[in-house]
């Protein structure tokens, strides 16, 4: 029988389960095991046995995974969608992304300032990160987009910029405007095949988008 590398994980689990069982059993009924090379081979063909069955549940269940939908890992997809760290604002994020028709349709990346984090050089160290895994989900996801959510009230744009540069609202709004124009002009350059959608969100959920 054949056991694809996928299901190794999954076959050694059971086996070490099997291995713990099989040594409980053993000790509880020690005086009724026969010791020498007849119980050994007992044993043996006992464990074998298991190999099978588990090898075999495991490929039924791997087989039925697919029979019953379970996307892969690459496929067609639409879009990255690039968001905040942000605990107030994972929700919402989800919640846009559900409006929009894209429930099961993206990937995600999430950073601190989201597209500040990418572009200010306050965080330059993190940068190549995700310039890294945008490329691997074209790559495997072959998305069309990067959806980018920056919000309000966002610590990571103090951190960046300073306060003075999120005073008042308006501020604010010209602060994310700047670094989402930014962003989208990095990402002609890096992977100009994408499309760009930049938006500023609010903590009641509003998105404001800019071209």
């Amino acid at each position: 029988m054949f056991i694809s590398m996928s299901m190794l994980p999954i076959l050694n689990y059971y086996l070490i389960n099997s291995e713990i069982n099989m040594k409980i059993f053993s000790s509880v009924n020690a005086k009724y095991t026969p010791v020498g090379c007849s119980g050994m081979l007992l044993e043996e063909n006992t464990r074998r046995n298991f190999i099978k069955t588990v090898g075999g549940s495991v490929l039924f269940s791997s087989v039925g995974m697919l029979a019953f939908g379970v996307q892969a890992a690459s496929g067609n997809y639409e879009a990255m969608v690039l968001s905040c760290i942000d605990p107030r604002f994972q929700d919402l994020v989800s919640k846009q992304q559900a409006t929009d028709g894209l429930v099961g349709k993206y990937s995600a990346f999430t950073i601190a300032g989201a597209a500040i984090g990418v572009v200010a050089p306050a965080f330059q160290a993190w940068q190549q990160t995700f310039w890294e895994n945008l490329g691997a989900s074209v790559q495997l996801h072959n998305i069309k987009k990067v959806i980018v959510v920056n919000h309000r009230d966002c610590g990571a744009a103090k951190i960046a910029y300073g306060d003075a540069k999120v005073a008042n609202p308006e501020v604010e709004t010209e602060t994310h405007k700047a670094a989402l124009l930014a962003f989208r002009d990095q990402l002609k350059v890096k992977q100009p095949s994408l499309s760009v959608q930049l938006g500023l969100m609010s903590l009641d959920g509003k998105l404001e988008t800019f071209s």
